[in-house]
């Protein structure tokens, strides 16, 4: 599926040790047969799907009860499952549905068989928790392998990992991902973006990971370092975590001189490497039907909608053993494609994400997601890629103030920040349809992103 040849390799990987040999050979014959499951018939790939998905949804019926009483409630037996459309009898899971039973009451399997705990922030409530088997943890990391491979990394590569370690599930999916492949990990993790720079240029990594908010704040510590990532051994970059828009892909590209590639994933799924985008197309995650079950319907009505048509992203887990989940709702606004990728992959291809659900914001009746007004402001002159968009109530109706930066060689005259403030206002207007007041913010004002980027400052008072 393509080797890079773009840029001559490390010497390290040119001259590799023994060890490092046997490892790169397990990894191959592991990437070998990725690859054919890659490339299954479609047909084929509903029949594993179908196999999985009935010896899943019985492992949820059996051991978790909250699963039992609502598929009882239904008058669904697992028995009941002939077909791959009968899953759409079944109710959704939601987040707060492992809100509701933190920490462990959706688990499938008892404590001691969990080998690992992860758990979002739960800034807004109490954290939602998932749990891993040994098989759970294994999966992952030959997924996590395939992505890696899916975007162009390969056995022998130095990976800079800049995703967050720790409860967060970036960090570690990428690690062990890096490791089953075969390559060469530098588990940076975020912050200390001075140090980050030094290590990438010293050390010679091929592959970044990190957000893709994270990677262009490493772009901009750099440049005033004097330093050009362009001319570093980067050729690859992994970026997820959160919605991201072509207009920043360029940006990404063009700033740090490497292909940006996209990669999907969640917590309550699995972690980073459900889906990523082939380093051939960067047009579609390819979603890894072998382990996901994908449907999209519209947020609404809960109904599925036709190939091709936007709606809300439901993944049903195939092979999870200690956190079945069935029918999760991830609020992400996506489109499905089973068009065959120029890549010779057959799996669903996941269009980008353009937005969620629960960040869509509605201003004077016109809904926004913020990579919209993203895709608006990266590329305008004189307006670096960094923005806030705060939202209050004014009267009965939404009001948005959108948060700019100017460019680090713009001079920040009164003039021209009416100039930079009335281009943004013009196209966001022309192009999105929704009236916005422009605040224009000095070079490095607006804070960056270690990690998820947050976009989205709601100042509108809370419902009781």
């Amino acid at each position: 599926m393509g080797v890079p040849t773009k840029k001559s390799r490390s010497a390290a990987v040119k001259k590799p040790n023994a060890l490092r040999t046997v490892a790169s050979k397990r990894a191959a014959q592991s990437y070998k047969f990725d690859a054919v499951a890659e490339t299954m018939p479609r047909e084929e790939i509903a029949k594993l799907q179908l196999r999985r998905l009935k010896t899943s949804v019985k492992n949820a019926f059996d051991n978790v009860p909250f699963h039992r009483r609502r598929m009882k409630a239904q008058g669904f037996e697992p028995g009941d499952l002939k077909r791959l459309e009968d899953l759409a009898h079944l109710p959704f899971t939601l987040k707060t549905d492992l809100r509701d039973h933190y920490p462990f009451g959706l688990f499938a399997r008892p404590q001691s068989e969990i080998m690992r705990l992860h758990a979002s922030s739960g800034t807004t409530g109490k954290p939602t928790v998932v749990g891993y088997t040994g098989q759970d943890i294994a999966n992952w990391a030959a997924l996590m392998a395939r992505s890696l491979a899916c975007a162009g990394a390969r056995p022998g590569n130095i990976v800079h990992n800049a995703y967050g370690y720790g409860l967060f599930t970036g960090g570690l999916g990428a690690h062990y991902g890096a490791e089953r492949l075969g390559a060469t990990v530098v588990p940076m993790s975020g912050g200390s973006t001075e140090r980050q720079i030094v290590l990438i240029t010293d050390f010679g990594a091929r592959v970044l990971c990190a957000t893709p908010s994270y990677a262009l704040a490493m772009a901009e510590v750099a440049e005033k370092e004097g330093v050009d990532l362009r001319k570093s051994k980067l050729e690859i970059g992994v970026f997820g975590a959160e919605p991201w828009s072509e207009a920043m892909r360029r940006e990404i590209e063009a700033r740090l001189g490497l292909k940006a590639v996209d990669i999907y994933g969640l917590s309550e799924i699995m972690g980073p490497g459900v889906a990523c985008e082939c380093e051939e197309a960067q047009a579609g995650l390819h979603g890894w039907e072998d382990h996901f079950l994908f449907e999209v319907i519209d947020p609404d009505t809960g109904n599925a909608v036709k190939e091709g048509e936007a709606g809300e992203l439901v993944i049903t887990t195939l092979t999870k053993e200690a956190l079945p989940m069935v029918r999760y709702r991830t609020r992400d606004i996506t489109r499905l494609s089973t068009e065959r990728c120029v890549c010779g992959r057959t799996h669903v291809r996941i269009k980008r994400i353009t937005g969620r659900n629960d960040d869509m914001l509605i201003i004077r009746g016109v809904n926004v997601y913020p990579s919209q007004i993203e895709s608006v402001l990266v590329g305008l002159p004189d307006v670096a890629p960094h923005y806030l968009l705060v939202v209050e109530r004014q009267g009965v109706l939404d009001h948005l103030t959108i948060e700019v930066e100017m460019m680090p060689n713009v001079v920040p005259t009164k003039e021209m920040r009416t100039v930079v403030a009335e281009s943004v206002r013009h196209h966001v207007k022309s192009i999105i349809g929704v009236t916005a007041d422009v605040t224009v913010k000095e070079p490095g004002e607006i804070p960056r992103s270690m990690g998820k980027a947050v976009r989205v400052r709601d100042l509108r008072p809370k419902l009781a």
